[in-house]
């Protein structure tokens, strides 16, 4: 029997140095975004909840309150802070977690880098106005040829505060992320590296192109030319030479009613087939696709 993806796609991590802003920006494009809330770490966030995953849009509010990271400590705050100071964009993929500390133990068995388990908690503002404590234990890893995206797990322990109809209902249509684009100079190269994020017949090579299954969503690793020829303008603004996020890709209810939106709101956007692409420089960084759910 063939071994099922491991871990579905949590959510994904957008640093912007504007919050305000950008959740202007996200508004205008039709999504639903959360009250602005603060991490006792240094940074603030405002999310884009969908049908089983979300968007975080985070900037650095404290760097007084980012820890150091260490050998087996990792800084979240840090690496944003880090990861601002040299570009806007797509910085960390999440992926959901019943139990983070076995994902952790599961990492280091399939011989990925580990650090030490991280929990905290912080308020949220709850659709009526009034506030609840969630609570999260996530579980790290990084690879050094990909120095510039992070991973980890994400273990909710109080759902029941933090997931909100009220704030999934976007009238842009938006049902889940459905993929995540990193462009790499030999994608196959690292799929020992996304095997042991999510087992080995999750990974599969397509004309130089590494596809990664998930429980929800998919991860595609595109070559520099399949990349430039799906992304009219790569390579991104500051873009490093090591394998980086470059977009994502949003399941939508209907394509031809969103398309019809962004005409009658002077919101620039390329035809791709039958989806519709934002550029990078309305997305923060990042290609934005809209396609069917």
């Amino acid at each position: 029997m063939a071994e099922k993806p491991k871990r579905g796609i949590d959510h994904l991590v957008l640093a912007v140095r504007d919050l305000e802003a950008a959740r202007r920006t996200y508004m205008r494009l039709g999504f639903t975004l959360t009250p602005r809330a603060e991490h006792p770490f240094g940074t603030g966030n405002s999310l884009i909840q969908m049908q089983g995953n979300f968007l975080e849009l985070l900037t650095v509010v404290d760097p007084a309150k980012i820890a150091p990271a260490a050998d087996d400590t990792f800084s979240f705050g840090g690496f944003n802070r880090d990861f601002l100071r040299r570009r806007e964009g797509f910085s960390m993929l999440v992926f959901e977690s019943a139990d983070a500390e076995a994902d952790r133990v599961a990492f280091a068995a399939a011989g990925l880098r580990g650090y030490q388990p991280f929990r905290f908690e912080r308020k949220a503002r709850l659709p009526d106005g009034g506030e609840a404590t969630v609570a999260f234990s996530l579980a790290f890893t990084t690879d050094p040829r990909i120095p510039e995206a992070a991973f980890f797990v994400c273990q909710q322990h109080a759902p029941q505060y933090f997931w909100k109809p009220e704030y999934q209902l976007h009238a842009n249509g938006a049902v889940k992320v459905s993929e995540v684009l990193m462009v790499a100079g030999d994608p196959p190269a690292l799929a020992d590296f996304f095997a042991g994020l999510q087992g080995r017949e999750a990974v599969s090579v397509t004309d130089g192109a590494l596809e990664v299954a998930t429980a929800r969503g998919r991860i595609t690793l595109l070559p520099p030319d399949q990349a430039t020829e799906r992304f009219r303008g790569l390579p991104l603004a500051e873009a490093p030479d090591s394998p980086h996020f470059v977009g994502y890709r949003i399941g939508v209810r209907d394509v031809e009613a969103l398309r019809m939106r962004f005409d009658a709101s002077d919101i620039e956007y390329r035809p791709i087939g039958s989806a519709v692409q934002i550029a990078p420089d309305i997305g923060y960084g990042t290609y934005i696709e809209f396609a069917a759910a």
